[in-house]
């Protein structure tokens, strides 16, 4: 699994790329956001994500969970976002 760490300022379009990447080399990737900030750049470039795969006819899920990360040697809580290829019949 590829894990990709987002922050605020993260370029959506590039991060975009790094998932349909990996997804297309078989991996699943897991998205790690801490704020509301880096929430919404991870999110939008899940969307991306899954435009760029549509047009090769593939499709994408994503589930959210929490994890405790230490930035600064301070406990934070962050929001992962796996994202996964789905079967376009398990998407009807």
């Amino acid at each position: 699994m590829k894990y990709l760490k987002v922050s605020a300022d993260t370029e959506v379009g590039g991060l975009a790329g790094a998932i349909a990447g990996s997804l297309r080399r078989g991996e699943d990737a897991e998205v790690v956001s801490v704020g509301a900030g880096a929430l919404n750049q991870a999110v939008k470039a899940v969307v991306i994500a899954k435009e760029f795969l549509a047009k090769e006819g593939k499709d994408i899920a994503m589930e959210p969970r929490f994890s405790e990360v230490c930035i600064d040697n301070k406990e934070k809580t962050a929001i992962n976002l796996h994202i996964f290829e789905i079967l376009l019949e398990e998407a009807a």
